[in-house]
């Protein structure tokens, strides 16, 4: 290995090493080693400033192919992916606009009162919310709204949250699984690859619902005593919450749902219009912000930039990776290890994505892997796709199994701690890691039976 092989390395590793102690806010650590790998990698060690242009990308922004490309997408370039940075901040304007107007607590209080406020048909109504709000909202958005609402019915109808709570965590993290927009690694392997929504929705999605349906089943078998909550009387019900008290305005209501689901079918529909998703969150991001008009500022306050700045370091240290020719390594390894074998390489994908994102973020795992399975499609001659659709499995629900393994976990596990329902490890990963080897092993055997 050469000096800016061994640099980049040495980068990457002190980067996750840092991101799992949690000592230092994340954006903070991958900002930083992203910046040291321009300066020391690309200028010190390899005086190459074509891999620094390269690897922030800016050019790419100014083209046509960006915001629109007339028959099929184009393939990501390496180094900074704008176009999942600037859809991921439009996402978040819009889900801020949608929250002011309260939306989300009105579906949950609208659910609730459907099912007569009774512990286990609300149980089941609001795994399946979990999982269908995540489609298309990010994870850490639905949980912290679910869970807060869940601890309140709890309050209100004298049950246990905490059964609730884990289900709803790990059908977020399952519903997230099956669109490009639904979590973070889907949209980094969406816009680095090429892949539309409803590529997604038909290979992963197909997934994602039969998985579904067994852990319904199975969260119902394991928590269903621990639901058992006093029955109501009809004064009881009567006394519940009216879910309209939820909108804070009507108006603002109606237009945000609108816009929710105009970018639904903009999402599902980009494949044949040529729209790309960073043009898409773009102009919802707009018309959100002209239609909070006095509000638009406040919204634009509450977006999430650390976040953004997280991942946009991120792609700046796998950019060393990649620039380096580490990345090639891997997936020679990763080659030589299956023989060439299908089988074989779409089970270590999966596998090792799994549990590595149970205890490592998957977003970097995941940006990480997306250069290692496109050389490993390049040199070993099999389809690219069917190894995309096992990394995007292995890295969206393999974070499931342990509270710390995607930022659901800890915002769902952190609401229930505050309101005084201590979630430990122990008590986490007895519901949430054999559910997750359950997905796990679907997705193989759905991977192997159409694909290879």
């Amino acid at each position: 290995m050469n000096l800016a092989q061994i640099l980049a390395l040495i980068l990457f590793i002190a980067m996750f090493i840092l991101i799992v102690m949690d000592k230092i806010e994340r954006h903070h650590v991958t900002l930083a080693c992203g910046i040291l790998t321009l300066a020391g990698v690309f200028g010190l060690a390899m005086r190459s400033m074509d891999a620094i242009t390269e690897t922030l990308n800016l050019r790419s922004i100014f083209t046509v192919g960006f915001w629109y490309t007339a028959g099929s997408a184009e393939e990501s370039t390496a180094g900074i992916n704008w176009a999942t940075i600037i859809f991921i901040a439009g996402m978040m304007v819009m889900v801020e606009g949608m929250a002011e107007s309260g939306f989300f607590r009105w579906l949950c209080m609208k659910l609730a009162k459907l099912v007569h406020y009774k512990p286990i048909p609300l149980f089941l109504t609001f795994m399946l919310m979990s999982a269908f709000l995540a489609m298309f909202i990010d994870s850490i958005t639905v949980i912290l709204f679910l869970a807060a609402v869940t601890i309140e019915l709890a309050k209100l109808l004298k049950f246990d949250p905490v059964p609730m709570i884990l289900s709803e965590i790990f059908c977020a993290n399952l519903g997230g699984s099956a669109t490009m927009c639904g979590d973070p690694p889907n949209i980094i392997i969406g816009t680095s690859l090429g892949y539309s929504f409803a590529d997604f929705i038909t290979n992963t999605g197909l997934i994602a619902a039969i998985s579904l349906i067994l852990i319904v089943v199975y969260y119902f078998l394991v928590f269903r005593k621990e639901l058992a909550g006093e029955k109501l009387s009809q004064a009881d019900v009567d006394a519940m919450p009216d879910p309209k008290e939820a909108i804070t305005n009507k108006m603002s209501f109606a237009i945000s749902t609108l816009i929710f689901l105009c970018a639904v079918v903009l999402l599902v529909t980009h494949a044949q219009t040529g729209l790309t998703v960073a043009f898409i969150g773009t102009v919802i991001a707009l018309v959100t912000l002209v239609v909070a008009g006095p509000k638009a500022i406040k919204l634009l306050k509450k977006v999430d930039y650390k976040t953004l700045l997280f991942f946009i370091g991120l792609f700046m240290v796998v950019g060393g990776l990649e620039q380096t020719g580490i990345l090639e390594i891997i997936a020679g390894f990763i080659g030589n290890v299956s023989h060439g074998n299908l089988h074989l390489m779409v089970a270590i994908i999966l596998w090792v994505s799994a549990i590595a994102s149970a205890f490592v973020d998957n977003i970097p795992f995941a940006a990480t892997m997306i250069p290692v399975i496109k050389s490993l499609a390049a040199t070993q001659g099999v389809d690219l796709s069917t190894l995309a659709w096992a990394l995007s499995m292995g890295t969206d629900i393999g974070g499931s199994a342990t509270p710390i393994g995607a930022s659901a976990n800890v915002v769902g596990t952190s609401v229930a701690t505050k309101n005084g329902y201590l979630i430990g490890w122990g008590k986490y990963c007895k519901s949430a890691a054999p559910a997750t080897v359950i997905v796990i092993l679907v997705s193989m055997v759905f991977i192997f039976i159409r694909y290879c």
